[in-house]
């Protein structure tokens, strides 16, 4: 049986663990909103519409920050429809989903449901089909104290202490052909440079996001980002990034080994982002929003003009299964060793659309199998991130080419010790991780998120199939702990 060796030194660390890391999203599409997370008439739900047993997943979750309200959605959104008494709001059309949206659901929603969550919001502008006049406009309503024609609407409205929302983006996805006033790259940086100038004269303390290239895969990706950090670089704070892993049939090893190609995407985007930085002579370095990613079967969706009118429509409803989540779980660990640089993520989205969380209207709620690694993750994943050195046997993809079997991280805390692994390999995995430079370990737990078959999955009539479980047999032979990772699972080593 081949076996894999993992080296630890608290001398050398990547960097402290941003809690932005656990991020979600929300965004006005498919049944993210309506019969997700807000569903008046719910058995569960409170005074407001929210659904409580959606609050309790996403506390359960470790959910930090969320990013709202897309996204697409947002490049055709009046913010000022979601604002006020919910009978008066007007229907739209959102010409990103095809979609009927009553607006029932806005901003005022929005942030009492994150507050009973307990995260934070990332708060997307429209500079689709509007600009630098309402980007202003709803940080003025969001953040001014009062005494202002905005801030005293928010007032009137029932909200008397500003929200004081800190992270804003900047757009979305503004290279996208599919984007509702999309961009070249010159009019988007420009447009951002003037949107970030009139924003931090209205609060100086907001943190912002540029919108980068959609995905790696646009013919743009790398210039994207150059030319718009080139008039907006020190006008922002962050670049962002979005990448979907599709599991394409009869390829399960290279989606099993996704993490390489956010490996990839991150030092790409970091590599350009420095350049533009050092030929500007700024002092500045910025970090990356990587706010949307997942496992998503995307070449399965027929795409926007495959959809019909309806409101909160069953679309991109995923269900995933074992594999997904050991994908999930190597994608968190890909952000954690980046931790110096990623300093958001927003897993898209929370409920329903590719989601953690699934739900029916007037019934349960449960959590699908990706909803445990990041959980795991979220819950044991504090203090700094150590280096991982790792020595691995490698596994044939037919996208990456050869790709170790073993991703792994690590984070120390007080001294308590927490490794995070997966095994992409159908075979159980022996690691031996050296704890050089560590303290004499005691106490050992293992936890495991795999199962008997790779494509189990968790559903409404069967929502416990797949959950974390508790492993036997770790040892601690000196400074060498040993455990064994089951096929294909993702996985949780703490010493303490």
């Amino acid at each position: 049986m081949e076996s894999a060796k993992l080296t630890l030194d608290p001398a050398f660390e990547v960097g402290p663990v941003e809690r932005r890391l656990f991020g979600s999203f929300v965004e006005h599409m498919g049944r993210c909103v309506y019969t997700g997370v807000f569903e008046p008439g719910h058995e569960t739900a409170d005074g407001d519409g929210l659904r409580r047993d959606v609050i309790e997943l996403a506390r359960e979750m470790g959910v930090t920050a969320v990013r709202y309200p897309g996204g697409n959605f947002v490049s055709n959104y009046e913010w000022e429809d979601g604002v006020g008494p919910a009978p008066e709001r007007p229907t739209r059309l959102d010409l990103a989903w095809r979609q009927i949206e009553t607006n029932a659901f806005g901003l005022g929603e929005f942030m009492t449901w994150l507050g009973e969550v307990g995260a934070e919001p990332v708060m997307a502008v429209n500079l689709g089909t509007r600009g630098v006049r309402e980007a202003r406009d709803l940080l003025e309503y969001a953040n001014y104290p009062g005494g202002t024609r905005w801030s005293d609407l928010r007032i009137k409205h029932g909200v008397r202490e500003p929200y004081g929302i800190k992270v804003w983006c900047l757009g979305n996805e503004m290279d996208g052909p599919w984007q509702i006033g999309g961009k070249t790259a010159v009019e988007y940086g420009r447009l951002a440079f003037e949107t970030a100038k009139a924003m931090r004269r209205v609060d100086p303390s907001i943190e912002l996001v540029a919108c980068g290239s959609s995905n790696m895969r646009m013919p743009t990706f790398g210039s994207w980002e150059a030319t718009v950090l080139e008039h907006c670089y020190d006008q922002v704070d962050y670049i962002s990034a979005h990448a979907y892993y599709d599991a394409v049939a009869g390829d399960r090893a290279s989606y099993l080994a996704s993490a390489v190609e956010m490996e990839q995407h991150i030092q790409g985007v970091i590599a350009t982002a420095d350049h533009v930085g050092a030929k500007l002579g700024s002092r500045k370095r910025l970090k990356i929003s990587f706010d949307e990613w997942n496992v998503w079967s995307q070449s399965l969706f027929g795409g926007e003009d495959s959809l019909d009118w309806a409101h909160a429509p069953r679309i991109i409803e995923e269900e995933y299964d074992v594999a997904g989540a050991a994908v999930v779980g190597s994608l968190l660990i890909t952000l954690l060793n980046h931790a110096d640089r990623v300093g958001i993520a927003c897993q898209a989205q929370l409920a329903n659309v590719i989601a953690p969380i699934r739900t029916e209207p007037g019934g349960p709620a449960w959590r699908q199998t990706i909803f445990h690694p990041f959980a795991l993750t979220a819950a044991n994943a504090r203090g700094r991130v150590l280096r991982v050195q790792a020595t691995a046997p490698a596994m044939p993809t037919e996208r990456y080419g050869e790709v170790p079997v073993l991703a792994a991280a690590a984070t120390l805390d007080e001294g308590e010790l927490s490794v995070f692994a997966v095994n992409r390999g159908g075979t159980p995995l022996p690691v031996a991780i050296d704890l050089r430079g560590l303290p004499r370990r005691s106490g050992i737990s293992h936890v495991t998120v795999a199962g008997d078959d790779p494509a189990a999955r968790n559903t409404e009539r069967d929502p416990r199939r797949v959950e974390p479980r508790a492993v036997q047999g770790a040892t601690i032979d000196g400074d060498r702990l040993n455990v064994v990772l089951p096929p294909i699972s993702f996985n949780v080593v703490k010493a303490s």
